[in-house]
């Protein structure tokens, strides 16, 4: 799909459709609206005044062969309150006209931003809402809908000659795609997406865009003695492999700070001994969520290369429930030496963290960010609105979740009282990888991974309730979501 930003005259620009969007308080019909209606001999004023033209938030409006716009059709999206607006709505109303243009077989469109959105940061949603929106995640399918494909959309309104444009552009085409990389991996079916498949992935990503990339086979995971990932992996014939993708800025300065990002991936979980129940086990070929999402943001980072260095390293394992699997009672040792009781071996995700926590700090990482599909009790908290958002110390967890907040990512910071901690004391070893008490699942399982982290900044995402949506959004194909990539870039870009 080209998105390229046209100069010309919306009237003029001759497409299948244009679109717009307008606010539950435009009735007066003002501004860009104004020129619309009165190229249109007044059309919009007749659908305001009708009731059919509300403004109700991402509400679509069709008009068929409009008199006085070159294009074939005209797109109202509804925008909401204009009290309420930001950047964000813009990325899903864009988003949400790629979507419904493209169901009708629309091949080229023009995009209008209004008066008030105009800058390199809403040029920047408007790309990220179109390429993400582009994604389908019907991939296996045989028979798929003819003339289905957006060819191209022209972005109008936007100066072209305005300062940070071009790169604004650039940048959301970047991190639109690097989001529908990792929505991609995570879509894959467990039989195509292996640990040693998803190595194999991200080697050639990295590869391609100028990433280094090292690759740890079981005999170098054995060596490194990464007991909480081998005890996870020890029950599947498919052995796990660990990734790390190097990023390192050209005048990189000798106390520069080194952003390390974990990824939790379990290809797919089982539960293990501990057996999940048959219902929706499906779902769990997405239980390798945080490692794509860290693999995606290090595609990005690839390009838009903040001065600062990045590792990623992505323990991969599968959880299987094999005659070699770990076992309820069991005692594991990780690569830190702390000793683990495992209480549930469908607790899986933070024994493979633990090693990948730790082995990024051995390689230098002097600030961490987790990612993981960790906990349903954190569905349980947040539904599937908000990403449960952990770390300290505080001040560095609020830095991040500024990035949330500029990425337009909905994060929720959990708490990390001592009392929680608790919890995960075992009586025959060091911690245990469930929490004791009932409840509060969600919080004891950072606290486990923040024994690894020490006192380095760290930060834990969980994000097991926002990875996936059963059902499609108006602007999101239903399916993977790549949540927080956006936010992990922009902090990235900013640290």
């Amino acid at each position: 799909m080209q998105i390229q930003i046209e100069n010309q005259p919306f009237a003029s620009i001759a497409a299948d459709a244009l679109v717009t969007y307008v606010f539950d308080q435009d009735q007066k019909i003002e501004g860009v609206l104004s020129e619309m209606d009165q190229a249109t001999d007044g059309h919009l004023a007749a659908l305001a005044a009708s009731g059919e033209l509300t403004g109700k938030t991402l509400e679509n409006v069709l008009v068929h062969f409009p008199a006085g716009i070159n294009a074939k059709r005209l797109l109202l999206v509804g925008a909401g309150k204009p009290g309420k607006f930001t950047v964000s709505d813009l990325r899903k109303i864009a988003g949400t006209a790629l979507r419904y243009l493209k169901s009708r077989g629309v091949k080229k469109f023009v995009f209008l931003a209004r008066e008030g959105e105009r800058g390199p940061a809403d040029l920047q949603a408007v790309v990220e809402g179109l390429v993400v929106a582009d994604f389908e995640s019907d991939k296996y399918r045989t028979e798929k809908k003819p003339n289905r494909e957006i060819q191209s959309v022209s972005l109008a309104g936007f100066d072209a000659n305005q300062d940070g444009m071009p790169q604004a552009l650039e940048n959301g085409r970047v991190i639109g795609e690097s989001q529908n990389f990792a929505r991609e991996l995570i879509n894959e079916p467990s039989n195509y997406l292996t640990p040693r498949m998803l190595a194999e992935r991200a080697e050639a990503m990295a590869k391609e865009v100028g990433l280094g990339v090292e690759i740890l086979d079981e005999r170098k995971i054995s060596e490194l003695k990464m007991g909480a990932l081998i005890a996870v992996a020890q029950g599947s014939i498919e052995p796990p492999r660990v990734i790390v993708l190097r990023y390192t800025p050209e005048n990189l300065r000798p106390d520069s700070p080194v952003l390390g990002l974990v990824g939790k991936a379990v290809t797919f979980d089982t539960g293990g001994i501990s057996i999940k129940p048959a219902d929706n086990m499906e779902k769990m070929k997405y239980d390798m969520g945080g490692g794509a999402t860290m693999l995606g943001a290090m595609r990005a980072i690839a390009y838009l290369k903040p001065s600062v260095p990045v590792i990623a390293v992505v323990p991969a394992a599968e959880n299987m429930p094999g005659g070699r699997a770990q076992k309820p009672g069991d005692v594991q040792v990780a690569m830190s030496g702390k000793t683990i009781e495992v209480i549930n071996t469908d607790a899986e995700g933070r024994m493979v963290l633990a090693d990948g926590v730790f082995y990024a700090r051995n390689l230098g990482c002097t600030h961490l960010i987790d990612a993981a599909t960790l906990t349903g009790a954190i569905q349980v908290a947040l539904a599937n609105v908000h990403v449960g958002a952990f770390g300290t110390p505080r001040e560095y967890l609020d830095h991040f979740l500024l990035s949330a907040k500029a990425a337009g990512e909905k994060m929720w910071p959990m708490p990390m009282d001592d009392e929680y901690r608790e919890m995960i004391k075992s009586n025959i070893a060091d911690i245990r990888n469930t929490g004791s008490g009932k409840g509060g699942g969600a919080i004891t399982g950072a606290w486990f991974i923040k024994e690894f982290a020490e006192d380095t900044p760290w930060i834990h995402l969980d994000i097991a309730a926002t990875c996936w949506v059963d059902d499609g959004k108006p602007w999101l194909a239903k399916g993977p979501t790549g949540v927080a990539i956006r936010s992990i870039v922009d902090f990235a870009m900013k640290l």
